[in-house]
C-alpha cells in the first residue's frame, strides 16, 4: 500500500492538518477572539476558572458513577439521597459540593477525593481569607490588687 492510500478514509483529528499537506493553523474564531477579550478581565477570570473545576468534579462524578455501572437512581439508592441530589452533583452549574458528600460519593464508587488548595503565584502569600476577628481572653483565678 502506497504512502498516499494509508490515509484514506482516516479522518484527522480537528484541527490537525492532513499528513500529505502543510501543517495548518486553525483561525481564531469570533469566539476565541471574545473569550481572550474577556479573560483580561480579573473578575471575569476567576469566574471563568471557577466555572471550570464545578465542571471538573461533575464530569469526574459521572464518569465514576458511569464506570461503576450504576444509573444516578441506582447511586442515589447506595447513598441514601434522591436522584435529584445526584444530578445536582452532576450537574457542570452547582458549586454546593459538601467535602462530606464527595466523600460519600467516592467511597461507594471505590474512588478517594484529594482536594489541593495552591497559592496564587501574586498576591501576598500570607494573607488571611477574612479580618480577623477580635476577642478576649477569658482569664481564669482571682484579681490581684
Amino acid at each position: 500500500m502506497s504512502a498516499h492510500h494509508e490515509h484514506v478514509g482516516r479522518v484527522p483529528p480537528r484541527g490537525a492538518a492532513p499528513a500529505h499537506s502543510p501543517v495548518r493553523v486553525m483561525k481564531k474564531t469570533n469566539f476565541d477572539r471574545y473569550l481572550e477579550e474577556q479573560m483580561q478581565d480579573p473578575a471575569f477570570a476567576a469566574r471563568f476558572r471557577q466555572a471550570g473545576e464545578a465542571w471538573e468534579v461533575a464530569l469526574q462524578i459521572a464518569a465514576l458513577r458511569e464506570q461503576a455501572g450504576l444509573s444516578p437512581t441506582e447511586l442515589a439508592r447506595k447513598l441514601k439521597t434522591s436522584q435529584q441530589q445526584i444530578s445536582r452533583l452532576e450537574s457542570p452549574g452547582y458549586e454546593g459540593h459538601s467535602l462530606s458528600m464527595l466523600r460519600r460519593v467516592a467511597k461507594v464508587l471505590h474512588a478517594r477525593v484529594l482536594l489541593v488548595i495552591e497559592a496564587k503565584t501574586t498576591g501576598k502569600a500570607n494573607a488571611l481569607a477574612e479580618d480577623p476577628t477580635p476577642y478576649r481572653v477569658k482569664r481564669t483565678g482571682s484579681k490581684s490588687s
